[in-house]
């Protein structure tokens, strides 16, 4: 590609004009129209501006450095309109230091560089006859009226080629290239002229002239303000319509108009929305789904049977505990965990199951689909057979080549910032350092759990819990629930400064790292970002999941943590709950976090912005001083939106068997966030450059990657978290003979049959209540169900056949649903193509006609030729041959 630019396109690519061959822009005055989008003739159509102050009225650089700003951006403009372009320049209305130079991309030069970037363009209408779903009149309730948005003509298209112009389907030359497209092309030529030379090295692109701040702003216009239609009647308004139609508040049920979308930002814009609103559809099913199994579970709370037993003062009342933590906690009864029980009831359900093996499935089916919606979005966007163009360099890459090495493919000298060695060095320190951050979070995360420790003792203390009844014990504020509560607002807390820190040292270490292009350096920061928030939100949920009360010892042993704080432990009916409150904090603290921060932090910009803007006149202001009082959209684009997606996917998928409302959440939130997107966009936000882009890019297999081992934790949290397989193995085993005593299957005896028993008497010194014991029994039962030998049996405090059998179910459970689902989802994966059928036969059509066209056109052409040569030839044989006869 630079090879073909630098012989065909830019012919003096490389060279720097002397100062008497500089060409400049046009000066003009601005003429009051302020919904133009045109140069002042009225004819040339705005695709580019750029920004700058003016150097003779800088005052915070030193005069020479201000002259050699001033020699690039001359030498940067000339060697523009040497490439074809025509400029224009405007001082700016409000700040008479600020200079707009309009660009414009006369025909010649957009047919060029659309054949260099193989741009499909559109050759005839699609004859293809489409059928109608079955459910169109119940998805045209939710369209935009087509007659305020018209749908897009279908046309088939082909990469670009000057030589079969009058092949492709130009019916006006003003309008054969949209806006979209132009802007993309003038952004392709900015980044690619130079403005300077160092050490023989090449000094090019807008960007490098945006970072070191010879340019203010670089972006293309909005076509009219978000309140009201443009003044000028041959303008489309198709910002007013997006914000009217997809953006505004009230549209929140309305399906998005994806097509319009595209061809207002492009396809990388496009792509997001489509792939955000298919997972809000997708979602509305797991949330049903999801809203019914908590409903399920809220009906069967009364019938919930070792519930009952636990709030029955003749069993629960009677069982008295073995304190929680050393010296200043006591014993206490088991019905003061009443409500808790109560309301994991509703959780540690039937419904529980079958709501993580339908999210297993459905996640497989979200994929699935999803490869399928994308592949029809590829084929009507014009990116099947998209090529990527050779990508620039970036500046910061560029500054620093300094070291020459031999190209191995094209046997040339060319210019490197580090050697082999020194890349080596810099991986290795990157690695190193990302290790060392993963390992900082995994200490916040000890850090909690050691809060938990320390805290539940002052809790115990205060939130007396004596047998005796003499003190009033909310029901509801239990130390369990206080510490499991506090500390999960703290772990928010945590989360969320932390994101913001580690957010600034993962774009630190990709810096370091100095990845070559645009691409590298944001699959680079995707993966280090992702490790980050992944270990960073999901770590203290797997703690609670996984750890949490798993090595806890028995009453007469506890685990302690670094010698010196007790070991955690669950409530009596498991850690269960305690993750569902950890989930609901976080997702719906996260939910509100972010919507507010979105929407917030670019308004509150904007609004300074236009008070000091107006605070300093009332005149009429230009369309482009208009954009660039807006927020720039940042280089990394919608990378932080596709990372609060995904995170908030593992939410839903990771844990969802501990919290089926989680779905739900995400549904409401993401059906807030579709438009919050929209309106930042489109209100607050200058216009983006607009991308090709064929997929989710680096998401994609990350999605997969979550999907997968979602069902491996949600088939732990079932085994391990709650309380569902010892229950299950108590009502088939051991409620009746030979190991129970009662005469059918059923759950009663239940709590009184998992709860160890222990004797007070063997307590240690260590850990011996201060509070002397009272009552009668000379026993305690163990909070947790660790099914251990009573005292007086040969192999007391050890654990006994129970256990086993309850281990042994919890493996063969995991074992089996794993498999089932990982086969079910295999049947899917195969069952389901990636590309439907009808998109396959558009495939084929499209290419069928190129071929056609595009090719037979040429043999028509070259029979033509190839016809007159042969009368000539003939003719002149016919005269030959009548010479000689004479």
């Amino acid at each position: 590609l630079v090879l073909e630019l630098n012989q065909v396109i830019i012919p003096t690519y490389g060279t720097v004009p002397d100062q008497q061959n500089l060409h400049a822009p046009e000066w003009v005055d601005f003429d009051d129209k302020t919904d133009s989008l045109f140069f002042k003739d009225g004819q040339r159509r705005i695709d580019f501006v750029l920004v700058y102050e003016d150097e003779s009225k800088k005052m915070s650089h030193k005069r020479s450095d201000r002259k050699k700003q001033k020699r690039k951006r001359q030498v940067y403009e000339s060697n523009l309109i040497n490439n074809g372009l025509h400029l224009e320049a405007t001082r700016s209305v409000l700040d008479e230091k600020l200079i707009f130079v309009k660009v414009h991309a006369p025909w010649e030069v957009l047919c060029t560089y659309a054949e260099v970037m193989h741009i499909k363009l559109p050759l005839q209408h699609n004859d293809l006859k489409t059928r109608d779903s079955a459910f169109n009149w119940f998805s045209r309730l939710f369209r935009v009226d087509e007659n305020i948005i018209k749908p897009e003509q279908e046309f088939f298209t082909a990469p670009f080629q000057k030589e079969h112009l009058s092949n492709f389907y130009i019916q006006d030359k003003d309008t054969f290239f949209n806006p979209a497209t132009r802007s993309r092309i003038v952004h392709f030529i900015l980044s690619r002229v130079e403005y300077g030379k160092k050490n023989n090295v090449k000094k090019f692109g807008i960007n490098k002239l945006l970072d070191t701040g010879i340019y203010k702003a670089a972006f293309p216009l909005h076509d009219s303000s978000f309140r009201h239609p443009s003044a000028d009647p041959n303008c489309p308004s198709e910002r007013y319509l997006l914000y009217r139609e997809w953006a505004h508040p009230k549209n929140i049920f309305k399906l998005q108009p994806l097509d319009f979308i595209r061809k207002y930002y492009g396809e990388k814009i496009g792509i997001y929305f489509a792939w955000l609103g298919f997972y809000t559809n997708m979602l509305t099913v797991a949330a049903v789904v999801g809203v019914g199994c908590f409903l399920y579970g809220c009906l069967q709370k009364d019938n919930c049977t070792w519930s009952q037993e636990v709030c029955d003062p003749n069993i629960g009342g009677n069982i008295i505990m073995c304190p929680q933590c050393d010296k200043v906690c006591t014993y206490w009864n088991l019905n003061i965990t009443c409500e808790s029980s109560k309301k994991l009831c509703i959780f540690d359900s039937f419904g529980t199951l079958v709501f993580a093996v339908f999210m297993g499935i459905w996640v497989t089916f979200f994929l699935e689909f999803w490869k399928r919606r994308q592949a029809e979005l590829e084929y009507e966007w014009d990116t099947v057979e998209f090529l990527e163009q050779e990508e620039q360099v970036r500046p910061e890459y560029e500054a620093r080549c300094t070291h020459v090495v031999m190209n191995e493919i094209t046997q040339q000298e060319e210019h490197v910032p580090y050697t082999a060695c020194g890349k080596c060095v810099r991986m290795t320190f990157c690695t190193s350092a990302i290790f060392f951050w993963i390992l900082l979070i995994i200490a916040s995360v000890v850090g909690i759990i050691v809060y938990r420790l320390s805290v539940f003792l002052v809790f115990s203390a205060k939130l007396s819990q004596h047998i005796s009844g003499t003190e009033a014990i909310s029901k509801y504020l239990t130390p369990q629930t206080a510490t499991s509560v506090t500390a999960s607002l703290i772990s928010f807390v945590v989360i969320m400064i932390l994101n913001i820190i580690y957010e600034k040292v993962a774009i630190l270490i990709t810096d370091f790292e100095l990845p070559r292009t645009q691409t590298d350096y944001e699959n680079s920061l995707t993966t280090k970002m992702f490790l980050f928030q992944f270990v960073n939100y999901y770590s203290s949920c797997f703690y609670i999941a996984f750890f949490k009360g798993k090595f806890v010892g028995h009453p007469g042993s506890p685990v302690y943590w670094l010698g010196k704080y007790r070991n955690e432990e669950c409530d009596p009916g498991g850690c269960l709950l305690e993750l569902t409150t950890q989930l609901a904090i976080i997702v719906g603290g996260k939910a509100i976090w972010n919507n507010i921060q979105e929407v917030l932090l670019p308004l509150v910009k904007n609004l300074i912005g236009r008070y000091s803007a107006s605070a300093r006149s009332e005149k009429v202001v230009a369309r482009w001083e208009h954009d660039y009082h807006l927020q720039p959209i940042g280089k990394l684009g919608l990378f932080y939106e596709y990372l609060e997606m995904v995170i908030q996917f593992g939410f839903v998928t990771l844990f969802v068997a501990s919290f089926p409302l989680a779905p739900l959440l995400a549904l409401i939130n993401n059906m807030l966030e579709i438009r919050l997107d929209a309106w930042k966009l489109t209100t607050q936000f200058r216009r983006m450059v607009p991308q090709k882009a064929q997929d989710i890019g680096a998401w994609q297999p990350i999605l997969q990657g979550i999907a997968i081992l979602a069902v491996v934790t949600n088939a732990m949290i079932i085994a391990f978290t709650s309380d569902m397989i010892p229950r299950l193995v108590y009502y088939w085993s051991f409620s009746v003979p030979p190991y129970g005593s009662h005469s059918s299957h059923t759950m009663e005896g239940y709590i009184n049959s998992t709860l160890s028993v222990f004797n007070i008497s063997d307590f240690k010194n260590a850990s011996k209540p201060l509070s002397p014991w009272s009552g009668n029994q000379m026993t305690c039962r163990q909070v947790y169900r660790d099914l251990r030998y009573p005292p007086g049996h040969q192999h007391q405090y050890e654990h006994n056949i129970y256990y086993w059998h309850v281990m042994a179910a919890k493996l063969a459970f995991i074992i089996v649903m794993e498999h089932v689902i990982y086969f079910v989802k295999f049947i899917i994966s195969y069952v389901i193509p990636d590309v439907s059928q009808k998109t396959k036969s558009k495939v084929k059509r499209e290419k069928y006609l190129t071929q056609k066209l595009l090719h037979e056109n040429d043999l028509k052409g070259v029979k033509k030729t190839m016809g007159k040569i042969a009368d000539k030839i003939i003719k002149g044989a016919d005269s030959t041959f009548r010479h000689k006869d004479e």
